[in-house]
């Protein structure tokens, strides 16, 4: 991708219909991977391997900006929680904090003229680590609940969904590059 052309500045209604749209797949996508794992006899596990959530706030951060990255990182695991208890409580507020940080760091980085795969890296990599400090702060600084293995653990677990929303992300920004430029 070459950034150029799918940078565009959309109207705050535009904006307010695709987050709109991406909550809606944030919410929906996780409980798909728990039915399943459920059917299958592994639980809500299939959600933490393949990391559903992440795909629609990191989309939309690259895609909208940080206004809409932010918005969506934010409502979406808040509304989840509301309406099918997950995330649960304990771990709700380092969702957020990780989904508000991959909407910021989509944000910012859209602009900038590299290639699409590595955008989507560094906000992986950007986002896991503000959860990561989140986590040692609420453990080391407030004696958090959340003991700072579930670092290593929530990473070695979703490194499925990180390869997946590497391809993904990329493959359907280029379909959006093809469809604007007609494949120039």
């Amino acid at each position: 991708m070459n950034n150029q052309g799918i940078i565009t500045r959309y109207s705050i209604k535009y904006q307010a219909i695709i987050s709109t749209i991406a909550i809606a797949i944030a919410v929906i996508l996780p409980q798909i991977f728990h039915l399943v794992g459920m059917k299958i006899g592994v639980g809500s596990s299939l959600g933490e391997v393949f990391l559903p959530m992440h795909f629609p706030v990191i989309f939309i951060g690259l895609y909208a900006g940080t206004v809409a990255g932010v918005f969506v990182g934010l409502c979406a695991p808040i509304i989840s929680c509301i309406i099918t208890g997950m995330p649960g409580a304990i771990m709700l507020p380092f969702i957020v904090v990780e989904l508000v940080a991959y909407g910021v760091f989509g944000g910012l980085l859209r602009s900038i003229n590299i290639n699409s795969l590595c955008k989507i890296l560094l906000v992986q990599i950007l986002g896991r680590a503000v959860k990561a400090i989140a986590i040692l702060v609420s453990f080391y600084g407030f004696a958090g609940k959340v003991a700072p293995k579930i670092i290593l653990t929530s990473f070695a677990l979703g490194i499925v969904g990180i390869v997946l929303q590497l391809i993904l992300i990329s493959t359907v920004f280029a379909v959006i590059e093809k469809k604007q430029y007609g494949g120039e």
